[in-house]
C-alpha cells in the first residue's frame, strides 16, 4: 500500500485519490446487451444456455419454489442465520413511517402514504461460498414492506441446486420463487420475466460488472425496471488514530479486501498512530487468509493517508464517501456526527464492519464507486413507493382557489383554471 500524506498533497492529487479502479462500462456493456436481448426474445431457454456457458451447468427448472424444497441445516448456521433475521427485521421494522397528513390551510388537507412495490427481484451473487447473509439484507425489507411478489435469483451450485442456506432465507422471507441462475441473464429474466420467472418492478441486489451493467442498462429500457443504486467494486475507509489496536485496523482492511481484486481498502491516519507495525501486522494476517490473491491485489490498488488530525480525516472520508466507513479513534462518537457522505459508518474499537455485513441489524447493501454522496442504501423504503393525496372542502377551495386561477392564468393554462372557476361559481350560487 502506497502511503501519502495530507497536507503535502495539491487538489488534483487529493482528486486522484478519489478515484476507484476504472470500470469500462462501454465494452462491458457490448457483452451484456446481447445476453438481455436474447433473455428477452427466448426466455427461460436463453438463461439454461448462459448458464450452461458461463457456469458449466446444465439446467432443466429455470426456477424452484423453495417451500417445495426439503432443507438440512446444521443447527449452528441455522440459529445464526435466525438471530440475524430477528435483528435485520428488528431494525427494519422499525424504519415504517406514519401516514403524513397536513392541513395546509383552512380546508386543504395533503397526505402522504407508502405503499409497497408490487414485484421484485433479489438478486443474491454466488461465487465461491453461498451468501445468504445477502438473501437476508434484501427479503426482509421486501417482506415488511409487504411486496406481493419476492423472485430471489442467485447462481447455482456446481449440482445445479441452490444452497440451502439460501433456501431456508427464501422460506423466511416468503419468495415466490428461486432463479437458479446468475449474472446479466438473471437480470435480464426478472426484468422481462419469462415462462417460468415473474416480472419484477425493482431489481435488487449486489454483483459483478456485469450485474452492474445489467441493471443499468434495463433500467433506462422498454422493460419498465427501476434498480436499487448504481454500484461499483466494494470498499471500506478506516479512519485510525493512535489509540486504535493495529490488530484491529489490519484485520478491517483485509476483511474488505478479501471481497474482490477490484475492491479498495484506505487507511486514513493520524500522525501518533504506529503504521509501519501495521503494515507489518497487514503482510502476517494476509499470509493466513484463503483467499490471499485476491487480497493482495486489492491492497495493491489501496493506499495509507496520513493526516494531521481527527477533522482532516473527516475531510478526506466525506470526499471519498466510502461505501464503509470505521472511525475507530478515541473520539468516535463525536468524529461520528461530522460524517456526511458514507454508506453505512461502524463506531469505535468493537465494531467491525462483519457485523454489520451479517447480523447487527443495518443493511448492507450499499453505494459504493462514491455513489454515497448521493444515494442512500437499501432500507425499508426502498421496497416502498410514496404516494401523495389532498383533499380540498367547500371553504378551502374558496380560499384558495382564486390564487390557483391566478396561477393558472399566469401560465396559459385555462383550462386549468376553469376546473377551479366552475366550482367556485357552483359554490357562489352563479
Amino acid at each position: 500500500m502506497k502511503t501519502y500524506r495530507y497536507n503535502t498533497l495539491s487538489s488534483e492529487e487529493i482528486e486522484k485519490l478519489l478515484l476507484r479502479p476504472k470500470i469500462d462500462f462501454s465494452t462491458i456493456a457490448d457483452t451484456v446487451q446481447p445476453i438481455l436481448d436474447e433473455v428477452k426474445k427466448q426466455g427461460d431457454q436463453a438463461i439454461r444456455t448462459y448458464t450452461k456457458q458461463f457456469d458449466g451447468i446444465d439446467t432443466v427448472d429455470v426456477t424452484l419454489d423453495p417451500n417445495s424444497v426439503e432443507i438440512s441445516l446444521e443447527a449452528e448456521i441455522k440459529a445464526a442465520i435466525d438471530r440475524a433475521l430477528k435483528n435485520i427485521t428488528l431494525f427494519h421494522k422499525n424504519q415504517a413511517s406514519e401516514t403524513l397528513i397536513v392541513e395546509t390551510e383552512t380546508g386543504i388537507f395533503c397526505s402522504r402514504i407508502a405503499k409497497p412495490v408490487q414485484r421484485v427481484g433479489l438478486y443474491v451473487p454466488g461465487g465461491t461460498a453461498p451468501l445468504p447473509s445477502t438473501a437476508m439484507m434484501l427479503g426482509v425489507p421486501a417482506m415488511l414492506a409487504g411486496c406481493d411478489t419476492i423472485v430471489l435469483a442467485t447462481p447455482p451450485t456446481k449440482n445445479g441446486t441452490v444452497p440451502d442456506s439460501i433456501v431456508y432465507v427464501a422460506q423466511q422471507i416468503g419468495a415466490k420463487s428461486v432463479v437458479k441462475a446468475g449474472g446479466a441473464q438473471a437480470i435480464a429474466g426478472m426484468a422481462y420475466g419469462t415462462e417460468s420467472i415473474p416480472k419484477v418492478d425493482k431489481i435488487f441486489g449486489p454483483g459483478n460488472q456485469y450485474v452492474t451493467a445489467a441493471k443499468m442498462i434495463l433500467q433506462n429500457s422498454e422493460a419498465m425496471v427501476s434498480i436499487d443504486m448504481p454500484a461499483g467494486p466494494s470498499e471500506v475507509l478506516v479512519i485510525a488514530d493512535g489509540s486504535a489496536d493495529p490488530e484491529f485496523v489490519a484485520a478491517d482492511l483485509l476483511s474488505q479486501a478479501e471481497h474482490g481484486s477490484d475492491s479498495q481498502a484506505i487507511l486514513v491516519a493520524t500522525p501518533d498512530f504506529d503504521t509501519e507495525n501495521l503494515v507489518k501486522i497487514l503482510n502476517q494476517q494476509l499470509e493466513e487468509l484463503p483467499r490471499k490473491d485476491f487480497a493482495d491485489e486489492a491492497l495493491s490498488k489501496s493506499f495509507i493517508l496520513i493526516v494531521d488530525n481527527s477533522a482532516d480525516a473527516m475531510e478526506f472520508s466525506n470526499l471519498y464517501a466510502p461505501e464503509h466507513l470505521i472511525i475507530n479513534t478515541k473520539d468516535a462518537d463525536d468524529l461520528s456526527l461530522n460524517v456526511i457522505n458514507a454508506g453505512s459508518v461502524f463506531i469505535g474499537p468493537w465494531t467491525p464492519e462483519s457485523m454489520g455485513d451479517y447480523a447487527s441489524g443495518t443493511n448492507h447493501t450499499l453505494p459504493t464507486y462514491g455513489y454515497a454522496k448521493m444515494y442512500s442504501g437499501v432500507s425499508l423504503q426502498s421496497f416502498q413507493k410514496f404516494i401523495t393525496m389532498q383533499k380540498v372542502t367547500q371553504k378551502g377551495l374558496q380560499s384558495l382557489g382564486p390564487a390557483v386561477e391566478t396561477l393558472a392564468k399566469l401560465e396559459g393554462l385555462e383550462a386549468h383554471r376553469n376546473a377551479v372557476a366552475i366550482r367556485l361559481k357552483k359554490l357562489n350560487g352563479e
